[in-house]
């Protein structure tokens, strides 16, 4: 029985995007990871540099052929499928047509998170040095920063980084 193709986001590791992408192309399976032009962020230099516009993440359109499925979760740097306990979630194949338009037009795009982090809410750093740290957001400090306490074996540390430096991580991977 041959199953319908879909669109499903694919959760990387950290800074992962274009390893992943080139695999999964190399594999002859339809795969998007749209990008945005950004202004390094080193002082010493004026480059544009081409990054995800969704950190962590890119899009893969398969059936949920058992086969299918697990060629692209065996990809070098591959974490998951997005879904719930009842398995991935196909993305509306217009919404990935949305992306596409958007990305190939070449004006600029804001993205970043829906609305304000609110304490505790589950958030991964997405910018170096502490880039694919997993934690809980604690409180903003300042306009632009914010604290972000990390715990383990019954101890936790904080750490003080850009606001935009963290994204706050869906439910379903906290």
């Amino acid at each position: 029985m041959i199953q319908d193709k879909h669109w499903y986001a694919l959760l990387t590791r950290s800074r992962f995007e274009n390893v992943v992408f080139k695999d999964i192309q190399k594999k002859s399976i339809e795969a998007f990871l749209p990008k945005i032009k950004v202004k390094s962020r080193r002082k010493d230099r004026k480059l544009m540099l081409d990054v995800p516009l969704f950190p962590g993440f890119l899009f893969v359109n398969i059936s949920l052929d058992p086969l299918e499925h697990l060629n692209v979760l065996k990809t070098m740097g591959a974490v998951r499928l997005l879904g719930f306990s009842g398995g991935p979630v196909p993305v509306p194949a217009s919404h990935i047509e949305s992306l596409r338009i958007i990305t190939s037009t070449g004006h600029d795009i804001i993205s970043g998170n829906t609305g304000t982090l609110k304490k505790g809410e589950m958030v991964m750093v997405v910018s170096r040095p502490f880039s694919g740290v997993k934690g809980e957001f604690l409180r903003y400090k300042g306009k632009e920063r914010v604290i972000v306490k990390i715990e383990t074996l019954g101890q936790f540390a904080g750490v003080e980084i850009d606001r935009d430096d963290v994204e706050l991580l869906p439910d379903i991977l906290s």
